[in-house]
């Protein structure tokens, strides 16, 4: 069997405020393989988003070890954290995160300008990711020339360009129409289906009815984990 991709062992977060702690996580152990398509659930204050923020490697654990890909990314500094972010993770989220006075195809080739690519590989991955979520026609129009699917779409191109290990995505319809909602997800189960693995954090029942493996969090651990 191949190691996960994902391996968080006893992941535990805990936050100070004032003069007391508030226990977020409380001992999570969870393991995700690659090409897996997983939606994590849970009210506010089940500690979903922290969880996600771990996962994402835009926080680190109070204790615990968290292994992506073979690195154990629990005990890094934020550089090393940043490089891995860049690498391995594309990030979905609800407000679409994009820089407004710059075209789609600049705004999906950003993250390859950290990752240290020239000018030319970055024209020609970002037009191949725009073409990939049905934008081509779309790449030289700003944010603010953009419907909000649209944009979700130029966030997601953004996403893959630099062929993460995982897509992870933040109640990515959050601020979508049904209608455009039901259009991203089926874009996300196409990514799944060319074998990207998808974490998708949602509230919404029939949001999280398009992942294979729902991971329901309550209190600050793992309540329940069922796979279709």
């Amino acid at each position: 069997m191949a190691n996960p991709l994902i391996k968080i062992t006893n992941i535990k977060r805990d936050f100070v405020l004032g003069n007391e702690i508030v226990y977020v996580l409380k001992g999570i152990d969870l393991e995700i393989n690659k090409g897996e398509y997983v939606a994590l659930m849970g009210p506010s204050g089940s500690g979903k988003s922290t969880l996600m923020n771990l996962l994402g490697c835009l926080d680190t654990p109070t204790s615990g070890h968290y292994v992506l890909n073979g690195k154990d990314v629990s005990k890094m500094k934020d550089d090393e954290l940043a490089e891995i972010r860049n690498k391995e993770i594309g990030f979905v989220f609800q407000t679409f995160n994009l820089l407004p006075r710059t075209t789609a195809l600049d705004n999906v080739a950003l993250p390859m300008i950290y990752a240290g690519y020239s000018k030319s590989e970055r024209s020609a991955r970002a037009i191949e990711v725009l073409k990939q979520v049905n934008l081509a026609d779309r790449m030289d129009h700003q944010p603010n020339q953009l419907s909000g699917g649209q944009r979700q779409r130029v966030a997601i191109a953004r996403a893959l360009v630099n062929k993460p290990s995982i897509i992870l995505a933040d109640e990515p319809t959050g601020n979508l129409d049904s209608k455009t909602s039901v259009e991203i997800m089926k874009l996300f189960s196409d990514i799944h289906a060319q074998g990207n693995t998808v974490i998708l954090v949602t509230h919404e029942e029939d949001i999280a009815a398009y992942a294979h493996r729902v991971i329901r969090l309550r209190d600050g651990i793992i309540e329940s984990d069922t796979t279709k």
